[in-house]
């Protein structure tokens, strides 16, 4: 506004004597946040604690990114000590009972009274007289617990108020969180088969952090997953997401294939002043700026033009990225993902040749952890020939997925399976696989080369649709128990054993 309004103006500017006054530290914004307290606990009627004081300042610094101190610290905590009143003025439940009662006895005394029910209209203003007493005695013993006790705010208010405002999970961590972080890797192996050194590295990258013991200066973790197609990267970050903030919404998917060209890097940060689409923001920023809290995933990164590379360098160096409008966006509680088909042929070679999927010697074993072994060392070089030294060395790990074994197939085919039985239990239907069965899924739906995907589709065709056609002609219905049987024709057949039901109406049957 300086530079727009009075810097141009020659003559405006040189009668005034600009004084710049910079943004405090965190240590003059508790210094200042005392010194308003006093006004604060008048103002509100409580009493704010000195780790409350602390904790506005130290959160406001290191989540709220797009504001400035000491006035996002002010804001805290009047915000918080607000919330912390509002609270006390919710009226207890016992009260809300008693006052809700009261209107249905005043209701059925009107209506005797229309009704010419004296009688009846006597008893119900006797027991109206008692409950406008016990209702006053709860009023007074309400009062006189908010006039008693000493309202305070603290550490933890001031967190819920940032959570609110940003989204992210600040408070501290408690007692079950800390027992289900410990837990992650079996969560993550629900819906992620085999894969344990991918979930092993993320999850100790996860601890770090919530712990505080990672670099506030960056992100949480910053992987680039290498592997064949359909092993489980993608999944393994929808996993993740589903974990960490409770939904895979917040999972932030960019294809960087859409990245080839130079023009096309301006989109992730956004459009130059004067272009098209300024007003829109990037398509990077402005999703981690609505979700600063969540799981950046950058699908065939190697596809990216060199200058995207330059952008990625600031975002894994200092956690935070300016987008086209001057803002700063903040990348230090996110988790970025990167895949990148880097070495997939040579991984494609060890599936389809089939050395995982053999029943093998203790010897045989160890040959293959060799060539395993050799065989990461080229991918390892074949990457270092691909990205620039710069890149790789703010990388926390690089983790190749390996080729899925013949029980890790079968797995993720239960897994697949379970799903469906879900759905069905809904409809009150119940449904049953045979091993045979099982096993002709896999067997047919399973390709070294594309991994899992094509499994998926196997099971659409030969148990999804014939399932959806066959409750559309009533041949399955509420109460059918369905079993898959292999097929020497078919390849799959679904046969019905009905379960002893009511029966149903014309009007039920039909509908």
């Amino acid at each position: 506004e300086y530079r727009k309004y009075i810097e141009r103006d020659a003559a405006l500017e040189r009668r005034f004597q600009p004084i710049t006054v910079r943004e405090s530290t965190v240590e003059e914004s508790i210094e200042i946040l005392k010194g308003l307290r006093e006004r604060f606990e008048e103002h509100h009627r409580l009493k704010i604690t000195d780790n409350a004081l602390k904790a506005a300042a130290e959160m406001g610094e290191r989540y709220i990114t797009d504001r400035f101190m000491p006035d996002k610290a002010i804001d805290l905590i009047d915000e918080a000590s607000s919330r912390v009143r509002m609270r006390r003025a919710v009226a207890p439940q016992n009260l809300k009972d008693a006052m809700k009662e009261l209107e249905t006895i005043q209701e059925r005394k009107d209506s005797a009274i229309q009704h010419q029910k004296y009688e009846l209209a006597a008893q119900l203003r006797d027991q109206e007289q008692k409950i406008r007493d016990r209702i006053t005695d709860l009023e007074h013993g309400w009062h006189t617990q908010q006039t008693s006790e000493q309202l305070e705010v603290t550490e933890e208010d001031i967190a819920q108020i940032v959570a609110m405002w940003t989204g992210i999970p600040v408070m501290r961590i408690a007692q079950e969180e800390s027992a289900r972080l410990l837990e992650m890797e079996g969560a993550l192996h629900k819906r992620v088969i085999g894969q344990d050194e991918p979930i092993a590295t993320i999850s100790s990258a996860v601890r770090r952090a919530r712990t505080g013991l990672k670099d506030p200066r960056r992100p949480i973790g910053s992987f680039i997953f290498l592997g064949p197609t359909g092993v489980g990267k993608t999944e393994l970050g929808k996993a993740l997401a589903e974990f960490m903030f409770g939904s895979e919404e917040a999972l932030i998917k960019i294809d960087m294939s859409e990245f080839m060209e130079r023009h096309s890097v301006a989109r992730l940060v956004g459009a130059p002043p004067g272009y098209v689409g300024f007003e829109e923001g990037g398509q990077l920023t402005e999703a981690v700026r609505r979700k600063s809290y969540s799981v950046v995933l950058l699908d065939e990164i190697e596809k990216a033009h060199p200058e995207v590379f330059n952008i990625l360098l600031q975002i894994l160096e200092d956690g935070r990225l300016t987008d086209a409008k001057g803002r700063a966006v903040d990348f230090r509680n996110t988790i970025i993902i990167m895949t990148s088909n880097v070495g997939a042929g040579l991984l494609n070679q060890e599936a389809r040749l089939g050395f995982r999927f053999k029943a093998r010697s203790g010897e045989e074993e160890k040959e293959h952890e060799r060539q395993h072994e050799d065989m990461i060392k080229r991918i390892m070089n074949e990457l270092k020939s691909t990205f620039k030294p710069e890149f790789l060395n703010r990388i926390d790990a690089t983790i190749v997925f390996r080729a899925l074994t013949m029980p890790e197939v079968h797995q993720i085919c239960d897994l697949l399976m379970a799903r469906i039985k879900s759905q069905l239990v809904e409809q009150q239907i119940e449904l049953e696989m045979t091993p045979e069965a099982k096993d002709y899924l896999v067997d047919k739906g399973f390709d070294p080369t594309y991994g899992a995907r094509p499994l998926r589709r196997t099971i659409q065709n030969m148990i999804e649709d014939p399932l959806a056609e066959g409750m559309l002609k009533g041949k399955f219905f509420p109460g059918s128990h369905i079993l898959v049987e292999r097929s020497g024709d078919d390849g799959i057949q679904l046969n019905t054993e009905d379960v002893p039901t009511p029966e149903l109406s014309v009007a039920e049957a039909e509908s």
